[in-house]
């Protein structure tokens, strides 16, 4: 039941900061977006808590720097170097989920796939083509992070061989709606704003960060060590 309650806490944070941003609302931003990772990691917490596996701690890593990285562009709007924090944040977060999968990779003897890495090739070079004319000072830190986000996805696409299909598909989903999120906030911020694209963000971004959550809890349940 304990369960239940974290994750319709992080609904209803994740909503009203969405809700906030739809009516312009800074005040319901500023309560609810810095709730949304902790109620997430509490989720996590109480369905793992009884698991032991040396994987848990690069989930709750990735967890911690991803609420900082929330936090730090809270205030981008009144120095950019907050945005550059908030970046450096969700490229740990990122490192930190890159580990997770690699480690699972590892242990399930999942072998490399080339066409995973050739797709995540093209992905990368469209997206930094498209931005890099825009980036200016800038262009060193969204193309690193651009790489990182990228190395993440293609571990991710790896979960596909677990033998548990659903629980890979599910952690790869989340991976690529964090991409997206990424992508689109990039996008917004450098190339073409557009009005919905808090909207876009968020979502996104909150559902990329439950399903690789609820993807790593069941595998974790099916006794990883």
């Amino acid at each position: 039941m304990k369960k239940q309650i974290w994750v319709l806490a992080f609904l209803a944070a994740l909503l009203a900061d969405i809700a906030g941003i739809q009516i312009n609302n800074a005040l319901l931003q500023w309560i609810s977006k810095p709730l949304i990772l902790p109620f997430l990691f509490l989720y996590f917490y109480s369905a793992i808590h009884s698991v032991s596996s040396s994987l848990i701690k690069w989930i709750y890593l990735a967890l911690f720097f991803s609420w900082a990285g929330d936090v730090l562009l809270m205030f981008q709007g009144e120095n950019e170097l907050f945005f550059l924090l908030g970046l450096s944040a969700f490229l740990l977060a990122h490192i930190f989920y890159i580990l997770f999968f690699h480690f699972v990779r590892i242990r399930e003897k999942i072998a490399g796939n080339g066409w995973f890495l050739l797709g995540i090739v093209i992905y990368y070079s469209v997206l930094m083509r498209k931005l890099s004319p825009y980036l200016e000072a800038l262009t060193i830190p969204v193309r690193v992070y651009g790489l990182v986000i990228s190395i993440m996805l293609l571990m991710a696409m790896h979960m596909t061989a677990l033998p548990l299909k659903k629980t890979g598909w599910t952690m790869l989903a989340g991976a690529a709606l964090f991409v997206l999120s990424d992508s689109v906030l990039a996008i917004n911020k450098f190339y073409q704003p557009f009005d919905l694209a808090g909207l876009v963000i968020m979502l996104t971004y909150g559902a990329a960060q439950y399903y690789i959550v609820k993807g790593a809890i069941e595998y974790l349940r099916t006794g990883s060590k």
